[in-house]
């Protein structure tokens, strides 16, 4: 039988961090994301799963707790939002230059600085270009529904464990806060010490029997070893390119002009191309679903097909650069956002479209 149940995105994440067999969360009360530590801390999942929650003294601590549960071989995740997440740069690009494999989870809110608690997609920079020091890379996931939210979490352990890489879910205060149906998926079991040993034989779990230290860390002080590693990561990060990218298309099978819109952002462009379809107009949605990698490959295919393309974005223009990138300026490029926590509505969208494109 399906378990259904209506949720919060926020709630729904935490339920899947459970249900996905994650060992610890360490975390920060932020708003509005503070619904998922309240949650795990309600559910009181060690008694369920044998899973740890503890709410760690800062951002910077609950990251460098990842650092070393996941350097330990768990499965381990956080969660935060936008000013939160800017604590927690340091500690990331440790965690991808060390090569561990952890879940952050960024619910958005308005920016810059403490801005408001309001949803926002201001955090795509960051999230997709590095915000911390060095040439790294997160694999970042964006849901658009409570549904997607609690599957993503299920999707990043796999994504993460793969390619020893952190993965972040890119969501936004609205997501986190709406209340949806959701179809929970089943437990997955935890991993055992002997499941890890085997899974993950560069982990930290004691000294090994051969005598030999296992020594996890990002330190190369020469440049030799720290480039041959880079070349190494970027390697990793072409074949993630070449397998992980995911997208939707919707209504683009006669679509003349397409929209790109993440997230939130997607789901108010739905709206939007029902009301220009209406007026005669053939438009139609690619949703990247993965930031990174990001589905270029797909618009570049509708670059020779349509007459232009339209993004929609809840800041002041950022992925629009990489649709821009992705289309080769084969096509003009309109775009639509608005900042501070405010939500664009499906008309004034309509509107802004309808006066790029005249």
């Amino acid at each position: 039988m399906k378990e259904l149940r209506l949720m919060k995105g926020n709630e729904a994440m935490a339920e899947a961090m459970i249900r996905a067999g994650y060992d610890g969360y360490f975390g920060y009360p932020i708003t509005p994301q503070s619904e998922v530590m309240e949650y795990l801390q309600a559910e009181r999942p060690m008694e369920r799963t044998g899973m740890v929650v503890l709410q760690a003294e800062s951002e910077v601590a609950s990251i460098n707790m990842l650092y070393g549960g996941a350097g330990s071989g768990k499965n381990v995740v956080t969660s935060s939002s936008s000013p939160g997440i800017s604590l927690m740069q340091e500690g990331l690009s440790y965690i991808a230059g060390a090569e561990l494999p952890c879940l952050v989870i960024n619910v958005q809110r308005g920016g810059p600085g403490l801005g408001d608690i309001q949803p926002a997609q201001a955090d795509y920079f960051q999230a997709v270009k590095g915000g911390g020091h060095g040439d790294y890379k997160l694999i970042v996931i964006a849901p658009a529904s409570v549904q997607e939210s609690s599957d993503f979490v299920k999707l990043a352990l796999e994504l993460s464990n793969k390619y020893r890489n952190p993965v972040m879910i890119l969501t936004d205060g609205a997501i986190g806060q709406m209340m949806e149906k959701v179809e929970l998926f089943p437990h997955q079991p935890r991993w055992t010490i002997e499941e890890i040993k085997e899974k993950k034989p560069w982990a930290t779990f004691g000294k090994p029997a051969d005598g030999e230290r296992r020594i996890i860390t990002s330190l190369d002080l020469l440049p030799e070893k720290l480039e041959a590693h880079n070349t190494h990561l970027q390697e990793k990060y072409r074949t993630i390119e070449k397998n992980e990218v995911r997208y939707e298309e919707i209504m683009c099978e006669d679509a003349e002009y397409i929209f790109v819109a993440y997230g939130l952002a997607s789901r108010i462009c739905q709206k939007t191309i029902q009301l220009l379809r209406d007026k005669g107009i053939k438009v139609g949605i690619v949703r990247p679903i993965t930031l990174y990698p990001f589905p270029k490959d797909i618009l570049k295919s509708y670059a020779s097909k349509v007459k232009g393309f339209f993004v929609v974005e809840m800041n002041a223009g950022q992925m629009v650069e990489d649709v821009q990138l992705a289309v080769e300026c084969k096509e003009k490029v309109g775009f639509y956002g608005r900042t501070g926590g405010v939500l664009p509505t499906p008309e004034e969208v309509m509107e802004a479209f309808e006066k790029s494109f005249k």
